[in-house]
């Protein structure tokens, strides 16, 4: 169900939704929605999110650091920030190995 870019959309995983367990689409959607929202909302408030199975977003807070332009090598201070990183699970690197 991924689109020709390659990439699976909500729209998607909302149709996932409504063909396996025979949701309405409208239900099929809201339910995409509300699981992204929960993501959203506990990652802002500095929580990771841990999917069983599938991996964990982890918020990392990156100091500052200087840079170089790589145009014209000219050092900048890069401010520090906070980051989202992904990190697959175990099960899910096994899956993406043997799917080569």
């Amino acid at each position: 169900m991924v689109d020709q870019a390659g990439t699976l959309t909500r729209a998607d995983l909302a149709e996932a939704l409504h063909k396996e367990i025979g949701l309405s689409r409208a239900d099929s959607s809201q339910i995409v929605e509300q699981v992204l929202k929960e993501m959203c909302e506990s990652l802002s408030k500095g929580e990771n999110v841990k999917i069983s199975g599938f991996g964990t977003f982890v918020l990392r807070d990156k100091g500052e650091r200087v840079g170089r332009n790589p145009k014209t090598g000219v050092e900048v201070p890069i401010a520090p920030r906070r980051v989202l990183t992904f990190r697959a699970s175990q099960m899910m690197r096994e899956r993406i190995a043997s799917s080569t």
